[in-house]
């Protein structure tokens, strides 16, 4: 089955909660690839077209070797992947909701209730 990706997919923004400060892609990258572990992570399904773009632009790795990297860190016990969420309402509540929560979603799907970090274009 083939998924449409969004028409708008080259605007990705990474947010977290409004008294959060900006970030750098270095940073975004090192959060979702566990090597920093003081804010959690959110990720959208695998099937969704935006989390391979995400990926992409922020760590340069694809899904498959995203997944090695998570693999590697649960079998050594150094962390666990991203919690998911299905869609862009549930992670822009989660994120009000939690102040070390970070994610990124369409740009498209912003509003007050988050904070832009980082865009990725």
């Amino acid at each position: 089955m083939l998924t449409a990706v969004p028409a708008n997919a080259g605007d990705i923004v990474v947010v977290m909660g409004s008294g959060a400060a900006a970030l750098t892609k270095v940073q975004v990258a090192n959060i979702y690839l566990g090597r920093i572990g003081n804010l959690n992570p959110i990720d959208l399904p695998e099937s969704n077209p935006l989390r391979e773009a995400f990926y992409k632009k922020a760590t340069d790795r694809g899904p498959a070797e995203i997944k090695a990297v998570w693999s590697r860190l649960q079998f050594t016990g150094q962390g666990q992947p991203p919690k998911e969420l299905s869609d862009a309402a549930a992670i822009k509540k989660a994120v009000a909701a939690d102040p070390k929560a970070i994610e990124y979603i369409d740009k498209a799907d912003l509003d007050a209730t988050v904070k832009v970090v980082l865009a990725l274009n």
